[in-house]
């Protein structure tokens, strides 16, 4: 191979490299542009979603990736209400003799300087329940919610619904 040749090459292998750099970069940005955060006083809220339902299914689940308490004292979610529901409670999924179980909460502290998560999955189970839905929650739209918080009052938020983890294109 000619020295004009490798140079070809390598500027090439930098040019596709940078490319797939940005397109990365752009992704993540994309799939980060959701994510919204919402601030009350000393708390911090990011990302509130809901996983789609089925058409007749009666509840639904909202989840916040991330609640964090920036303040001196402590607070508690104690509640939300929304239109796409009749009642808003605050859940928790507990293991229960080896059998997992869900069950209604008073609410969720959240600790001076600390932080909790109520995501998908997360280690503490924590979650929202939409009871008795108003409609169906379908991939992609967004409706309001408002949590209610022991001190820091209520605050208006946007949920995403996502499609629900395992959930395929295709019907059995």
């Amino acid at each position: 191979m000619t020295s004009e040749r490798r140079a070809v090459s390598r500027r090439s292998v930098f040019h596709i490299g940078l490319a797939l750099l940005i397109a990365s970069t752009l992704t993540l940005h994309d799939a980060r542009a959701h994510e919204r955060e919402y601030r009350k006083g000393s708390l911090e809220i990011e990302h509130v979603y809901a996983t789609a339902t089925a058409p007749g299914q009666p509840n639904g689940a909202v989840f916040i990736k991330r609640l964090k308490n920036s303040g001196n004292a402590s607070d508690r979610l104690v509640g939300g209400k929304s239109n796409a529901a009749k009642s808003v409670e605050v859940h928790q999924m507990v293991m229960d003799q080896n059998v997992m179980k869900m069950r209604e909460i008073p609410g969720i502290e959240l600790p001076a300087r600390g932080r909790i998560s109520m995501d998908r999955g997360s280690r503490d189970g924590y979650h929202l329940m939409l009871m008795n839905l108003t409609r169906p929650l379908v991939e992609g739209e967004r409706f309001n919610m408002t949590l209610m918080f022991q001190q820091a009052g209520e605050l208006e938020v946007e949920v995403e619904v996502l499609k629900p983890r395992g959930a395929h294109g295709h019907r059995h």
